[in-house]
């Protein structure tokens, strides 16, 4: 048998050919804090059922990692839905949406002649857990797209089904948990074992499925209801649906014929009508000095203060839009997070102190220089 070699974590180890990536996190997982999740070798993300076919460098990611977490939802939500299909007769089920995140869970809704209940919730997480314990293998294996389409028709997974109408290529990677096959863009865990921790928490009309946090996987806090980011995201979803724009699938019809211009004056003039919305509540308000606006790196603070600020002067305010970017401190002074790289997100990237100097002296109606903020 052909053997090769392996530097893992700075260590060579021979193994024989074809060895699995899962066997070796097996002889390192006590030097991790964490579950092993997923693989990387030469550089690359590898799932832990692929194997080893030439000499390689080779570390692990935990599930305590990006990755590793993501592939820990993807699997959750298998495994959730081989349950809900494996309980409910097919003829019941319209389909099975998994919405949006709330909390630190996916909302989810079963259509059809369902009703969703706490009864019912514990009869899947019971089958959740005993095919978690079951410890059964997640099979990736490649399928010719005609039959995932047939597969997705059968299980009412018509959004499935819309997006490989219009694919490409001939064939497609699916997994397979005990029978039940279904798709997913993104790494997956090589068992069900992986999958011990979970919970499912009735909500609004369907449920949430609760997974750890990132940084503490062995742990499900406290479901805390978020009902502002649950409507938002509801409204969102309605209006998608009621505009057959609620998957990818219904986008690449709107593009395949030819709507894609009427697709974004739609999408601009919502989004517009909904800012100029946000002016109208403001201006009531007339104590109002101060509308904070947050989100991540990219997302388009900046763009959304300019375009609220045209609206607010539309009702004959003066507003004057202020960037947190021009008070970020020195890119060496930014804190890093556990593995040693720049965290952008952290508060701390931010010179809160010259920051609040700036609003409090606006408050209180003093004139502030053009640079009091520095871009670094």
């Amino acid at each position: 048998m052909t053997a090769i070699t392996a530097r893992i974590d700075g260590e060579l180890h021979t193994f024989p050919k074809g060895t699995e990536l899962e066997k070796l996190a097996e002889m390192v997982q006590d030097r991790y804090s964490g579950r092993i999740a997923l693989a990387v070798v030469n550089g690359k993300l590898r799932e832990l059922h692929k194997t080893l076919e030439k000499d390689a460098e080779v570390t692990f990611l935990t599930l305590s990692s990006t990755a590793g977490y993501r592939a820990y939802e993807r699997s959750m939500q298998l495994l959730m839905n081989k349950s809900i299909y494996d309980l409910i007769p097919l003829e019941k089920i319209d389909s099975v949406v998994s919405q949006f995140s709330v909390s630190n869970g996916i909302y989810v809704e079963i259509r059809g002649e369902v009703t969703v209940d706490e009864e019912l919730l514990e009869r899947i997480s019971a089958r959740m857990a005993e095919l978690a314990e079951a410890d059964l293998p997640i099979r990736k294996f490649t399928s010719h797209v005609d039959d995932a389409v047939d597969f997705f028709r059968k299980f009412k997974m018509k959004e499935k089904e819309k997006v490989f109408y219009y694919r490409r290529s001939s064939f497609v990677n699916l997994y397979e948990l005990d029978g039940f096959v279904d798709y997913y863009y993104g790494y997956m865990l090589p068992s069900t074992g992986y999958l011990r921790c979970f919970r499912l928490q009735l909500y609004k009309k369907g449920f949430v499925l609760l997974v750890p946090p990132r940084k503490t996987p062995g742990q499900i806090p406290p479901f805390i209801p978020q009902e502002k980011l649950y409507s938002l995201m509801l409204s969102s979803s309605d209006w998608s649906e009621k505009m057959h724009l609620a998957t990818v699938g219904d986008i690449n019809n709107q593009i395949a014929e030819g709507d894609l211009t009427d697709l974004v004056l739609i999408s601009e003039a919502k989004q517009e009508a909904e800012i100029a919305s946000i002016a109208y509540q403001i201006t009531q308000r007339p104590g109002v000095k101060f509308v904070m606006i947050a989100g991540p790196s990219s997302s388009g603070k900046t763009s959304f203060s300019h375009r609220l600020s045209i609206q607010l002067k539309a009702q004959g305010r003066r507003p004057h839009p202020v960037a947190v970017d021009d008070y970020f401190v020195n890119r060496e002074d930014n804190p890093k997070d556990e593995n040693g790289n720049y965290d952008f997100e952290a508060l701390e990237c931010v010179d809160i102190a010259k920051f609040n100097e700036v609003m409090n002296a606006l408050l209180a109606g003093d004139t502030v220089g053009e640079h009091a903020g520095q871009r670094r």
